[in-house]
């Protein structure tokens, strides 16, 4: 099998940008239910709900670019360019894309197919599930074997599923 990473790319370095950008798509997820169960605790509307999570999914990109070049200014004394820039956006665009399921299913509820609850709650349900699935293919791609793999997928559910309880008895 051919190397194409391109001479500049130490060995590694396109494995570590999928599992950062990875990490940025748990977190984002996990953001995105406690955002959801406080806005099913509300009346926002289904306007407010879209805005508050487009720009819940934008505050995050923009909080983790500041801190990915605050860091780099840092260590490097100087900005991040070129190469360095494009992995920065790369790692931290699934920051933007947690929001398309909460806001499709928003959008639902807009249109009066479901109501603004049920869009809310489902969009909940979507992103532990998710969680779920992603502690799957990692326990799978540990070769744990399929038991191993269920049970990294609930544990990671159970951090979802914690979150909204935690929000859901805080009541906002």
């Amino acid at each position: 099998m051919a190397d194409d990473r391109p001479a500049d790319v130490p060995p590694g370095a396109q494995a570590d940008a999928v599992a950062d950008r990875l990490k940025e798509r748990i977190y984002a997820t996990i953001t995105m239910i406690a955002v959801v169960v406080g806005l099913s605790l509300g009346d926002p509307g289904s306007f407010g709900a879209l805005a508050t999570v487009l720009t819940t999914a934008l505050g995050l990109w923009l909080a983790a670019l500041v801190a990915d070049q605050q860091a780099h200014r840092t260590v490097h004394r100087r900005l991040a360019n070129g190469r360095e820039l494009r992995r920065m956006l790369y790692v931290s665009s699934p920051l933007l894309s947690c929001a398309v399921g909460p806001s499709a299913l928003i959008a639902l509820a807009a249109l009066d197919v479901l109501s603004l609850d049920a869009a809310l709650m489902a969009a909940a349900g979507v992103c532990v599930v998710s969680l779920f699935l992603w502690g799957c293919v990692g326990g799978l791609r540990m070769g744990g074997g399929v038991l191993a793999a269920v049970v990294a997928g609930l544990a990671d559910a159970a951090i979802g599923v914690a979150v909204a309880l935690v929000k859901a008895a805080a009541g906002h």
